[in-house]
């Protein structure tokens, strides 16, 4: 199969500001993601979908040229995920070009394990719509989640007679680190209307994604004791 690695490394994050190219072990953000699709793909496969300059001088230090500035109705808070990658897929058919799968590398998971994402094209065929990086929740609906009713007090998310977390059943949430994305199925449906899914289990620490400076420091703790990244 096709595979195009898109890496989303927009301007204007204001979680961790510029958090794109800050620097954990050697290298900014942008630059673990590429390393790692580098690892899978040709430079011609790879696809950093980005608007912001800096992230364009980073990528070229390192020998990548960005295939096209992200237009700017793509760049804002609001954009949704589903239009950056529909651009992507558009920009290469132009040139000829078209995939199977569409394999999304976010910046701020780094700690993501180079063979998972290999794992992750193993498990991905034509049947499903994606292949999704997941780690356990601790926060399980049937245990210590609840919805707010009409009347202002609480209910379950889910029903369950349950003692212990220990107990319930299993769930799973996306973690941002690695997604395998059919083309056909992103071009037809918005991804949370996605019904196969296949999980790729990821621990807890390899699973970070860095979203506030708590984050951030959180990170660099974790990378010096564990020397996670170069």
């Amino acid at each position: 199969m096709k595979s195009l690695f898109l890496i989303p490394a927009r301007a204007g994050s204001k979680g961790i500001i510029k958090k794109n190219i800050r620097v954990i072990g050697s290298k900014p953000l942008v630059l673990h993601a590429l390393t790692q699709a580098r690892s899978y793909a040709s430079d011609s496969d790879i696809c950093i979908s980005t608007d912001d300059a800096e992230v364009i001088k980073v990528a070229a230090s390192e020998g990548y040229t960005v295939p096209f500035i992200r237009p700017e109705h793509l760049a804002s808070d609001n954009s949704g995920m589903r239009e950056v990658i529909l651009h992507a897929i558009d920009y290469y058919a132009s040139l000829g070009r078209n995939y199977d799968n569409v394999v999304l590398l976010q910046p701020t998971t780094p700690f993501r394990q180079l063979d998972l994402i290999g794992k992750a094209l193993e498990l991905f065929d034509n049947s499903i719509d994606m292949v999704a990086s997941v780690m356990e929740s601790k926060a399980n609906p049937y245990f210590v989640l609840f919805e707010e009713v009409d009347n202002g007090l609480l209910i379950k998310s889910k029903t369950g007679h349950f003692a212990s977390r220990q107990e319930c059943p299993k769930v799973w949430q996306l973690n941002g680190a690695i997604y395998v994305i059919n083309t056909v199925s992103i071009s037809n449906n918005n991804i949370s209307d996605f019904s196969k899914i296949r999980k790729l289990e990821m621990d807890q620490l390899h699973s970070l994604d860095l979203d506030t400076e708590i984050d951030w420091k959180l990170a660099q703790v974790l990378n010096e004791e564990y020397k996670l990244i170069q």
